[in-house]
């Protein structure tokens, strides 16, 4: 299960949690602009916008969980078991394999309305990377400095998403889950009238009970009610870096804890990372579950016209400053 979100108004941001019982040894890697795409319909790409973001290399190919672009469109593939549909080769469609769909759209597109119009035309296939890592069933949220979108590609064909709240989880749908908002619209970060008995003296007896009713389960949709809550009513105190801090305290507020989602034989759900895209500024941020501390990789203090993928490892190992 994972989260993903936009943030920001005087910055921009874009990020997500990867929740997962396993780590993948990832790594942050920029692809520069000469690297050549070799897609599998055939397609040769080089010249395209550089990327940055969390990925598995294999093979000398970075696979990416997500990641953003030079020009400021970031992307994320979340999990979508039992709804994802991939395609067989469709005549007339650029048929992209979903491992390939992040560096096809962050390659070519510089805003969410050219990824729009460029995912119109995308036919998502069933091809796998190898027969070690086969295809994860997928949906994508895609967002730039004015918006978002999500992409579902399932059995009733391609779907593309206005993303109005800025946030994405997992199953069910999209709509399903604009939908379940209607549930919790009397939700505020205010202390309520007593409009139930209003005859009655009733006493605030605690703080923070606007939210009563908000769920806390781990489910995606509880977690998908949870973040939009969180976002909406997140302020910023105006600092210079009080947007990217408060972006990592929203994703807690949806983040697995290990032992929290038991899946048997000793395996826990847990939120992997986090991950923060600078959207204006091309640095790519990030947590892990061992570390609190944020690191942070600038694109741009890499060679961006070179062939060579640039990978960092992960600073893992808690970082605590002891003050005496």
């Amino acid at each position: 299960m994972c989260m993903a979100a936009t943030y920001g108004k005087k910055d921009h941001f874009f990020g997500r949690n990867l929740d997962y019982e396993v780590s993948y040894g990832q790594k942050v890697v920029v692809t520069p602009r000469d690297y050549e795409f070799r897609y599998r319909n055939g397609i040769l790409d080089r010249g395209h916008y550089a990327i940055i973001g969390m990925a598995m290399v294999s093979d000398g190919y970075p696979l990416y969980f997500d990641a953003m672009n030079d020009k400021g469109l970031g992307i994320a593939g979340l999990n979508f078991p039992g709804n994802a549909v991939y395609n067989d080769r469709i005549k007339d469609k650029d048929n992209i394999a979903s491992f390939e769909f992040i560096p096809w759209v962050l390659g070519r597109c510089k805003d969410v309305g050219e990824a729009k119009r460029l995912v119109a035309h995308t036919n998502i296939t069933n091809e796998t990377f190898s027969k070690d890592l086969p295809s994860s069933p997928l949906h994508w949220m895609i967002a730039d400095k004015n918006g978002s979108i999500v992409v579902e590609q399932t059995k009733s064909g391609m779907k593309v998403y206005d993303n109005h709240v800025g946030v994405m989880t997992n199953n069910p749908k999209f709509p399903y889950h604009m939908y379940n908002l209607a549930n919790y619209m009397g939700l505020t970060s205010k202390a309520q009238d007593n409009r139930m008995c209003p005859d009655v003296e009733l006493a605030h007896y605690s703080r923070g009970m606007g939210a009563i009713g908000l769920p806390g389960d781990l489910s995606s949709t509880s977690r998908f009610v949870r973040a939009v809550f969180t976002k909406m009513n997140s302020v910023a105190d105006g600092n210079d870096d009080s947007e990217l801090t408060q972006f990592f305290h929203i994703m807690d507020s949806v983040k697995q804890v290990r032992g929290c989602c038991d899946l048997g034989h000793g395996k826990y759900e847990m939120t992997q990372y986090t991950s923060c895209c600078d959207l204006d500024n091309g640095i790519y941020y990030y947590r892990t579950y061992d570390n609190s501390q944020i690191c942070g990789v600038d694109m741009h203090h890499v060679n961006l016209d070179t062939e060579k993928l640039k990978e960092f490892v992960l600073v893992n190992g808690q970082h605590i400053l002891m003050q005496n």
